[in-house]
């Protein structure tokens, strides 16, 4: 039995171009409700029209991402691996992995919230935050972070789990739920429930409980396809899968994570160095940095949905789908890229006023926006590398992709740019250093598929 009957359709004999919808369009709806979910705190708190309340919510925004790739660790890591076990038809193996890695994904959330409880206060000096941000900063990760870090991250690792054997849309639903519910909590929270100038820790609060309330409904899920899905399983932990799937998890997982790390490292770079300047260019920068994540997480949503096409097939030696389904995806991607430098373009403006009134923060982020926007697609084409060798299990091409773009081309550019063009040498860091990390990834991909498939399956 490689997966449930009602799963193998969508991996084996489903219409290519109907598969990646099956799987992506879920993951991509979850993906925006999650941005909006994360841009509503930031939408409620611009609602005071306090730029430093605002400005404090931003900042912590890199951090919850960090957390976030702990489950791309235990989630992509091991939902790319139990997907590839079935291709090869070996549930009882997919079994132990899937259980590992709902305990590896726990466990690691709830080591990384300790931290930073532990170390808040270096932790707030290291972000930038000065004497009209640093309350609202630490109290805004003490609920988002240290209270709500197991929950959000057992959550996003059960989707990747769930996801891997064929069920998107429950893993799509609960990502979905949870967002929603959080956008209802956060007015009644910050605006109801709590005094004024309590509203940061009112959205935290609401992120904290809404997550919470995701979590258990994983739980209820996994219980549930139990009963008619073999591989979900959280059987005793002492029960390993073997050392080389244990191996096969962090292979991919742990590059998943450096790459979303370094990703988020990026963030808080651009934070510290906007810091420099004003608060205000960090409160525009902080709105922008949340708008340009829509048009990234349909991209997200795009290649986390292939991941286990690419894998089951590619494990399957069924070449050919497993090419047919990495083609579609990438047009796919790059059609939504275009679309959004267009509707950005055109209404940047209109964007930023959704979030402040401010007029000096407005004015700044739509330039803002309008530069950082036109890196869309050279970003998707990045990470979509990055997702391909993911689903073929090269955790090693990965991890070589995602480091060389962040820490050797991105990061090093926002310190060039900036020292030569001051804020707006920030901003334009991004389509810089992914312009050669786009012409890197086509090579690296080329030869990998040349040496793999030969020049004829290129």
């Amino acid at each position: 039995m490689s997966a449930g009957a009602s799963n193998t359709e969508v991996f084996e004999n489903m219409p290519v171009a109907r598969a990646v919808r099956t799987m992506a369009v879920p993951t991509i709806i979850s993906q925006l409700i999650v941005l909006i979910y994360n841009m509503a705190d930031t939408f409620f708190i611009g609602r005071t029209n306090d730029p430093y309340m605002v400005a404090g919510a931003s900042l912590i925004l890199p951090v919850f991402n960090i957390s976030l790739s702990l489950s791309g660790l235990a989630g992509l890591g091991g939902g790319s691996l139990v997907s590839r076990l079935l291709g090869e038809k070996r549930p009882e193996e997919a079994r132990r992995v899937f259980s590992f890695s709902v305990y590896l994904g726990g466990l690691t959330a709830a080591a990384f919230s300790l931290l930073v409880l532990v170390f808040m206060g270096p932790l707030m000096a290291f972000l930038g935050a000065g004497a009209d941000t640093y309350d609202y900063a630490s109290g805004y990760a003490f609920f988002v972070i240290v209270c709500g870090g197991v929950p959000t991250v057992l959550s996003n690792t059960l989707a990747n789990l769930i996801r891997s054997v064929g069920e998107s849309k429950k893993a799509g639903f609960g990502i979905t739920m949870g967002g929603l519910i959080n956008i209802a909590l956060d007015p009644l929270f910050m605006f109801v429930l709590l005094p004024d100038g309590m509203e940061i820790i009112g959205a935290g609060a609401a992120t904290c409980l809404s997550n919470c309330i995701a979590c258990v409904y994983f739980l209820v899920t996994l219980a549930r396809l139990r009963k008619r899905e073999p591989v979900v399983s959280l059987c005793p932990p002492w029960r390993l899968p073997a050392k080389k799937s244990i191996l096969g998890v962090f292979t991919v997982g742990v590059p998943s994570s450096i790459a979303t790390l370094l990703f988020d490292l990026d963030y808080m770079v651009i934070d510290r160095l906007m810091s420099g300047y004003t608060d205000i260019a960090l409160a525009a920068v902080g709105i922008v940095l949340k708008a340009e994540r829509l048009p990234l997480n349909v991209g997200v949503g795009i290649c986390q949905g292939m991941v286990p096409l690419i894998a089951y097939n590619y494990s399957a030696k069924n070449i050919k789908r497993m090419k047919d389904v990495k083609s579609y995806s990438l047009k796919l991607g790059l059609i939504c890229a275009a679309v959004s430098i267009t509707l950005y373009e055109l209404f940047a403006g209109q964007i930023m006023r959704i979030f402040i009134a401010d007029a000096e923060t407005v004015a700044l982020g739509t330039d803002f926006l309008r530069a950082r926007v036109l890196a869309t697609p050279l970003m998707f084409l990045s990470f979509f590398h990055v997702h391909v060798f993911n689903g073929l299990g090269r955790g090693g091409h990965a991890l070589f992709l995602g480091v060389t773009r962040w820490a050797v081309l991105n990061i090093p550019m926002l310190f060039i740019l900036n020292g030569i063009f001051g804020m707006y040498g920030i901003v334009w860091s991004q389509v810089t250093a992914d312009f050669l990390t786009v012409i890197l990834s086509l090579v690296v991909y080329h030869r990998f598929a040349k040496r793999t498939f030969g020049p004829e399956r290129v």
